[in-house]
Formats: structure tokens, sequence, C-alpha cells
């Protein structure tokens, strides 16, 4: 299940230093997401090499295809571990992420985790795992500030069983309850997108959410709630990212415009970022999203610790509060955050943008932290 997608990296002649990757590249995972990730993590690994390596020695990727598995992650990290692998970078789906830290935790294997934003990513503090992205409750909890602003205080979540989803529903309740906002819950489990489209309407709701997986539900929803003419006035939002990647725009067209989600990029790049950015937009054929350079962050910040730490285990874990390293997106530093489990780059950027209805393949910033 676990095969390498690129064999001729793994090399066991001691030559080089290898970092484990996990990526979702394979469905049900998020195809386009992995891709950026991947394009991401690849990128930095030739920026290391052409600039020599560490401690002279070439960084190489050691690629799995998580495909949004817990399992099959857990097993990766396993034989990734067995191959001798330094640490562990990448995963992007929350869920998934939360077992590979468990097993990385579990063996002593240092995992940088790139994109993944669910608190409770381990289930007791850990020095194993450290995460880049932000904690969803710090995230989700600016995209709520973002409704409130935009007067919306009745809101529903059309939402889909899941940890991750769950834990988004209530940070968004939390925060939105003591500011005169409701939250009202819409089981996408239960519903058809027509069936929700009647619940929403009856609801009196100003704003949907799509607390779903893509591209099925969230892009039936999205057209059922569009063409829907008691809906005209509903705001929808994806606070999950959704919109972020081309092929939204390419399912939904102008359908799929003027939806708030979260991004986690700054106002500008760092000088780093825009090399990168050019960098990055060759190499995927289009504009690079958050998750490139979430992924590029993650190896520049590992190849910065073993050039200074070395490449055992132990040390590296023991390097994560050590850390200032310059990234595409600002200087990454990690620290221990109140009811965070793993080390956090506590003020990594955040932004809701949308896709711009005069010309959906144009993404705008609308709130940036």
């Amino acid at each position: 299940m676990n095969t390498p997608l690129q064999p001729e990296v793994e090399r066991s002649d001691g030559a080089s230093v290898q970092i484990g990757a996990l990526v979702p590249l394979t469905r049900p995972g998020w195809v386009a997401a992995g891709r950026h990730l991947l394009a991401g993590l690849e990128q930095a690994v030739r920026d290391v090499n052409d600039a020599g390596g560490v401690a002279g020695r070439s960084l190489e990727l050691v690629v799995r295809d998580t495909a949004a598995d817990p399992q099959r992650a857990a097993a990766a990290v396993e034989e990734l571990a067995g191959l001798g692998v330094a640490a562990l970078a990448g995963e992007y789906h929350s869920v998934v992420a939360r077992a590979a830290a468990a097993q990385a935790d579990a063996l002593g294997l240092p995992f940088l985790c790139s994109s993944a934003v669910l608190d409770a990513l381990t289930e007791q503090p850990t020095e194993w795992v450290a995460r880049l992205a932000p904690a969803q409750s710090r995230g989700w909890r600016v995209y709520a500030d973002f409704l409130l602003d935009a007067g919306h205080r009745r809101i529903a979540v059309a939402a889909q069983p899941s940890v991750y989803w769950a834990s988004g529903t209530r940070i968004l309740r939390d925060h939105l309850a003591p500011r005169g906002g409701t939250i009202i819950e819409l089981d996408m489990g239960a519903l058809t997108p027509a069936a929700m489209c009647a619940e929403l309407a009856e609801s009196r709701a100003t704003a949907l959410l799509l607390l779903v997986g893509h591209p099925e539900p969230a892009v039936s929803i999205v057209r059922a709630v569009r063409r829907d003419r008691r809906l005209a006035g509903v705001m929808i939002g994806a606070p999950a990212g959704q919109p972020e990647f081309a092929e939204w725009a390419t399912l939904l067209g102008g359908d799929g415009a003027a939806i708030p989600f979260l991004r986690y990029l700054p106002d500008r790049l760092t000088p780093l970022g825009v090399r990168v950015e050019a960098a990055l937009r060759q190499r995927l054929a289009e504009a690079p999203s958050f998750v490139a350079f979430e992924g590029y962050d993650a190896i520049a910040v590992l190849a910065d610790i073993l050039r200074s730490h070395g490449t055992d285990r132990t040390g590296i874990a023991e390097s994560w509060q050590h850390v200032a390293a310059e990234g595409t997106r600002g200087r990454i530093e990690f620290s221990r955050t109140p009811g965070i489990t793993v080390r956090q780059w506590t003020w990594s950027p955040i932004q809701v943008a949308d896709r711009d209805p005069a010309n959906p393949a144009h993404l705008r910033t609308l709130h940036t932290t």
C-alpha cells in the first residue's frame, strides 16, 4: 500500500539525509492540496541542496501517499521510521495528521506538521511534534470575528460527521454565543443538498458555512444554494479553505466566487517567499496556494535544525524551542501555547479571502491578522 512514489530517492548508503514526507496524493484525499504541499516540499529540498545541502550531505524526500487514511498514515510513519529518516514533514488532513503524530510520538520520530490545524494533534503534550499551521481554535475564531463584523448573527453550518468538523462547530459556537451569535447545525450525513436548502430557508440564517468534504458534497451544496431563490441573500462561507485551489473555480465558475475562506498567508511574503513563489508558480503551472508555502517552510525549518543540531532524532525534537528560521511567510519560532499539545508557530499569519465575482480566477483578501 505504501510503495514509494519516487523509489530512486531512497538510498541507504548514508550519502543523504532523508526526510519522510506524508502527502495526500490520491482520493479520497484532497489531491490538489497534496500536489501543492508536495511541490513546496520538493522545491525546498532543491533549494537546500543547491545551497550545499546539510553539512555537506544532500537532503532527500521519501514520499508516502496517505490518501486521507489515518491507518495508512500511521503505517507509513512506522515504515519511514524503520527506513531511518531523520524526521517527518507534511500532511494536510487534520484527522490523518493526528494519527501520524500519535505514531511519531510513540516511536520517537520528530514530525513537523505543515498544514493540519486540529488543536488536539496528540492526546498528551509531546516534544516530538511541532506544527506550522495555526491551531484551529485560533484560525476559526478569526473567521467568526469576520462573520460578526459582516453583520452575521444567525449562522448555519452544513456539516458532515467528523472530529474536525465537530471541533470547528464547537469553536464557532463558543466564540459567537457570548457575542450574540447563533449556530444552526444541518447534518449533511442525513440531508441531501435540496433538503438542506429547505431547512436553511426556514432557519432564517444569513450565512451558511461548508463544513464538508471537497469536491463533494461541497460543490453540490454550493450549486443548490446558488439556484434556490429563497436563499439569494445567504452568504456561503468555507473556513476550511475549499475555494483556495484552482479546481474550485474550474468546477463552479462564478458560483464559487464570493465564498470567504481561511488561508495562511501574510499581506506580504518575505523576500524568500517572493523568490519561492516564482519557483512554485513555474513548478505547478499555476499560482501556489498557502499549502505550498507551508510545505516549503517545513523543509526550511528542518534544514535549519539539521545544520545546527545534526541528524539525531532526539536532538531534533529538543531543538523546536530554539528555532528562529526565516520562512516564506515570516520568521518562524515555536512555543508552547495553552491548550495545544504540540510545539506551535504561534503567530503564523491568517487571512480571510474569497474569489472575486468579477474574475473567479483571482483571489481577494478580505481580512488579515
